[in-house]
């Protein structure tokens, strides 16, 4: 995972601490055979965001300390699985992304275009 790349072909960057994110739990949006939710997209997710996915069945807000899991809050940042981010997409409700740290694969389920019209880090 050293060697990850992030959608701007470059090495993947870390997208949070604290909370302490990722499929692996350690900062980076990585993925590997064991992630079948493609957890890949960084996002710094929004109050609409927590909301649209607390209201399909993924509730993000209560912390779940079996999990070590903090709940979230607005402005936090997470890996977000890449269909559920695409789905908030067409729903209107897309949190901002950190294209840095958001993994190559997410490629596979969203375009580099739609990610850019969200990205925090994109210059210029």
């Amino acid at each position: 995972m050293a060697d990850a790349r992030n959608v701007l072909g470059t090495k993947l960057e870390v997208c949070s601490i604290s909370p302490m994110t990722g499929f692996y739990r350690d900062g980076c949006c990585s993925t590997g055979a064991g992630d079948f939710g493609a957890h890949v997209v960084c996002a710094e997710v929004t109050e609409e965001f927590l909301d649209y996915t607390k209201a399909r069945g993924n509730d993000l807000c209560t912390p779940v300390p079996a999990y070590d899991f903090p709940g979230l809050k607005p402005g936090d940042r997470w890996c977000l699985c890449a269909s559920r981010w695409k789905e908030a997409l067409d729903a209107g409700v897309a949190p901002p992304v950190v294209l840095a740290a958001t993994h190559a694969s997410a490629l596979e389920y969203v375009s580099i275009a739609e990610l850019k019209r969200h990205a925090l880090d994109l210059a210029g």
